[in-house]
């Protein structure tokens, strides 16, 4: 009895204890979601066990329910066992607030979560619509396909391709097989396109060509914002305007301003004027016509048999009166211009080209080489016709020096300025004008070896050429002094301001990127 009460002491004691402890909450277990699909109402329900013996055949007014999804038809086949259905007549399903599916017939699997709908099939999703005539909606991924040709319109944005997808979740949507899309501004087709209707951002991944108005875009790699109206394009996209044609390995356009920008291996050609500028970076206005290259750049002039290649460390072209019959540009270049072709070469640190008068002035230390002649002056003036230079004004400090055969000796002549005139690109008569100093070799007729050294002083020179050798020389009241080779005065063989700049002088296409200073 004794022991017997120790023993309910004990357990007393022990209940106490646990008593005394916090009690343990259960954790809920989740509820599994239901995958069933739910009839909510039809007006007539009955089976038609000749025809289709595993269905509920439904009439007027159906509406089913299926994990937040509503679903409403004329009629339909209910398959309770399969969980799923067939709808016909004006087919409405709506998922939320902001996604709706209408159709003539769908095929609804609730297992599968998966919707095949067919005949007029319109998908919209906020402000994106999908038209249609076959479309499956997977709504455990939230995509939507089309396989038999299919319309999006996604504010103010149209695209049409024979097959797509698009997921309503992420906004993407991808079209392949003839694809085209537009707006009021612009027109694209291709046969591979992904679209992300938040960012009205179109990505180019296959060959596509863009018009806007009158600029066109080929790029096989690219994005373009449908709303902003910008296009960055990569692997050498081309764009064309007019006769104009821009090309780099990356290229921006904006179609509302007009501007285009290029970077690296930059293209710019105009086929009208048969000119072409590259460099690694370009840009053009289309709006202004003003445009920009530097970094490596070079224009080239391909309006005569041979090209005339120039190296500037930036060039400009500014349009005036521009989209009128009186349009003229200027060319701006500059620093350490060198230019190149066969017959002639030139170097200074500035210089400008005017189409209006089709004058190109040169700035700076400018000096042009013509075979074996070289021309110096504070400024130099050359004026084109159709291309061809057609006369040529040395201004301030003018200095002609020819070197002949022997290649020691030079004929000379200085003046404040002077004055050339062409015909068919050939010098036919060249002036001189004020404090002019001439050093002159006259050869012996029958063996053209050289007499002596004819030094003059005079107002005025006028020297007159015919196939590139002098025929006449008229001049003023002049001083000279005639010396045998072998009595010249040393200091009598040179002009005062002679140089002769042959080590600076461009030596094919390829110098000019090599920039050579005067010595002093």
């Amino acid at each position: 009895m004794r022991r017997l009460l120790f023993v309910i002491i004990g357990l007393v004691g022990l209940a106490m204890v646990f008593a005394m402890q916090p009690a343990r909450k259960r954790t809920p277990r989740k509820k599994a979601p239901d995958q069933r699909v739910y009839l909510v109402h039809a007006d007539m329900l009955h089976y038609d066990q000749y025809r289709n013996r595993d269905a509920q055949v439904l009439n007027g007014n159906v509406h089913f329910t299926h994990a937040g999804a509503r679903l409403y038809c004329d009629s339909a086949y209910f398959y309770e066992a399969s969980n799923s259905f067939e709808a016909f007549g004006h087919v409405k399903m709506y998922q939320g607030d902001t996604l709706s599916l209408f159709s003539d017939y769908a095929f609804y699997d609730g297992n599968d979560q998966m919707a095949e709908a067919r005949y007029n099939v319109v998908l919209k999703n906020r402000k994106t619509t999908l038209y249609t005539d076959s479309l499956n909606f997977d709504r455990l991924y939230d995509n939507a396909y089309f396989f038999e040709g299919g319309k999006m319109i996604d504010q103010g944005t149209t695209l049409t391709s024979d097959w797509g997808e698009y997921n309503t979740k992420t906004k993407m949507a991808v079209f392949n097989y003839d694809v085209k899309m537009r707006n009021k501004k612009f027109f694209l087709t291709t046969d591979t396109l992904y679209y992300d209707t938040r960012l009205s951002m179109a990505h180019i991944v296959g060959p596509s060509d863009i018009t806007s108005g009158n600029s066109h875009i080929y790029s096989e790699m690219g994005y373009y914002d449908t709303k902003l109206e910008r296009a960055r394009l990569m692997d050498r996209s081309v764009l064309n305007n007019q006769g104009k044609q821009l090309i780099g390995d990356s290229v921006y356009y904006d179609s509302k301003s007009g501007l285009s920008k290029a970077f690296r291996n930059v293209v710019y050609t105009d086929s009208i004027n048969k000119n072409r500028l590259t460099g690694e970076y370009g840009e053009y206005h289309e709006e202004t016509g003003y445009a920009l290259f530097t970094d490596s750049a070079v224009a080239i002039d391909f309006s005569q048999r041979d090209s005339l290649f120039m190296h500037a460390d930036t060039f400009k072209v500014f349009t005036f009166n521009i989209n009128t019959d009186s349009v003229y540009r200027k060319i701006h270049a500059y620093h350490h211009v060198r230019a190149y072709r066969i017959d002639v070469q030139a170097v200074c640190d500035s210089l400008v080209y005017n189409s209006k008068d089709s004058c190109m002035t040169m700035y700076d230390d400018p000096i042009v080489w013509n075979m074996s002649q070289q021309l110096v002056g504070d400024r130099i003036d050359v004026f084109l016709k159709d291309s061809v230079i057609d006369h040529a004004h040395v201004v301030d400090n003018a200095f002609s020096i020819e070197q002949l055969r022997d290649s020691v000796n030079f004929n000379q002549i200085s003046s404040k300025e002077m004055f050339a005139y062409f015909q068919n690109g050939t010098i036919h008569e060249a002036q001189a004008k004020d404090n002019v100093l001439i050093i002159y070799y006259p050869e012996d007729e029958a063996d053209s070896t050289l007499i002596g050294l004819n030094y003059t002083e005079t107002t005025e020179l006028r020297i007159y050429m015919e196939n590139g050798k002098m025929q006449k020389i008229w001049m003023p009241k002049a001083e000279g002094t005639l010396y045998p080779m072998s009595q010249i005065p040393p200091a009598k063989k040179q002009l005062p301001g002679y140089a002769w700049y042959d080590y600076i002088r461009p030596l094919s296409k390829q110098d000019i990127f090599v920039w050579r200073p005067k010595k002093q």
